[in-house]
């Protein structure tokens, strides 16, 4: 993998580039739709390269190990082929996952065992079989196993954590590096920072993580439910420290206001369910605000669910035509605002880049703030 920086802001740390990988290039700043089990929900992939232009997925090893498992994905030739999604992948390491299944996982020096949420069978996740299982998922980006610690979280259960990463990521790299992929592409492993929302413990976390010389660094453990002010200030540590010249991934994040802030602290890459978990539930994000589609007030209002014109335009549906569906119960509904949602996102990043070549970024980002986070 390469990573190559553009442009600069001259007024914030943002800036775009491009990460070369073998499955194509990806234009950052870059919003990563999630596809837990392979696929995104609710759109079609030809949908989601066609419509909402994306150029690279995430998807979950905990879920992927747990179904289909590694003996299908390895038969296949890995996540490519099994899914036919022939663009860039990234994985994470199930750390998140398992750390949601707070009553059904302990951790200890070797790994963490824990209990399948589909069937209650009992498995074990080590910093060794982690990198195994992402070698036969063959994504083209993986991430360690690391421990996302809650929120709040006493000081010296975060330092503990802590040290329990950087031990797991040790054993990952040397797993990682005396192991090769297993398909005909490379595979990069970035480094994940940990440390809740201790500053000390973040600089540490982040100065070791840029000390080991991976092809990208991830910041793991924010947006859950610290206030969003907490997460700007660490990112901005934490980006202040990391050397410029890797991809910098902050995971899990988030709102559209959320992510256009993180680009002017520094950030490249970003996931969430957001727009697809919202968006079947009838939220839709457009570039005036944040649309209910759902409400009343919308039943006979035959404007494009985003007048802005910024997302699902082909068709060009109507704000009363997608809240009928919804109200009926059709599937469409749903597929519509997956897509319009995807869609937004992904131009809200391609605009930040385009802002950011053109010199005007902050004049846009402060104009953007104040329309994309009111309720309509």
């Amino acid at each position: 993998m390469k990573f190559v920086i553009e442009y600069t802001d001259n007024k914030s740390s943002a800036r775009c580039g491009k990460i070369y990988t073998d499955h194509g290039i990806i234009e950052t700043p870059v919003f990563m739709p999630v596809g837990t089990n392979g696929a995104v929900k609710s759109i079609h992939t030809k949908d989601l390269i066609s419509d909402s232009k994306a150029s690279i997925i995430l998807s979950n090893t905990y879920h992927l190990y747990l179904r289909p498992g590694c003996e299908i994905l390895r038969q296949s030739g890995g996540i490519h082929n099994f899914t036919g999604w022939k663009l860039p992948v990234l994985t994470d390491s199930g750390g998140y996952q398992v750390y949601s299944l707070s009553t059904n996982r302990k951790f200890t020096d070797e790994g963490v065992i824990f209990r399948s949420h589909i069937d209650g069978s009992k498995h074990l996740f080590t910093p060794e079989n982690v990198i195994e299982i992402q070698r036969i998922i063959g994504a083209d980006i993986i991430m360690p196993l690391d421990e996302c610690t809650p929120y709040p979280c006493e000081y010296d259960y975060a330092r503990q954590s802590l040290n329990m990463t950087h031990q797991w990521l040790e054993r990952c790299i040397k797993h990682f590096d005396s192991t090769s992929s297993l398909y005909n592409y490379s595979q990069s492993l970035f480094g994940i920072i940990q440390g809740s929302t201790y500053h000390d413990l973040r600089i540490k976390s982040t100065e070791y993580i840029a000390s080991l010389n991976r092809d990208g660094n991830a910041i793991g453990g924010l947006s859950v439910g610290e206030p969003a002010e907490i997460m700007y200030e660490i990112v901005s540590t934490v980006c202040n420290i990391l050397p410029k010249d890797r991809p910098r991934y902050l995971m899990g994040v988030g709102t559209p206001a959320n992510i256009i802030k993180s680009i002017s602290l520094g950030i490249d890459m970003f996931d969430c369910v957001m727009p697809t978990r919202n968006g079947r539930n009838g939220m839709l994000f457009t570039s005036e605000g944040i649309i209910n589609i759902k409400n009343e007030k919308w039943k006979n209002d035959f404007s494009p669910l985003d007048i802005g014109g910024t997302s699902f335009v082909d068709l060009n549906y109507s704000k009363a035509f997608v809240r009928h569906l919804f109200s009926s119960g059709e599937m469409l509904g749903a597929i519509i605002a997956t897509a319009h949602n995807l869609a937004f996102y992904i131009k809200l990043v391609k605009d930040a880049r385009n802002h950011i070549k053109e010199g005007t970024f902050t004049n846009w980002e402060s104009n953007i703030l104040n329309k994309i986070n009111r309720r309509l």
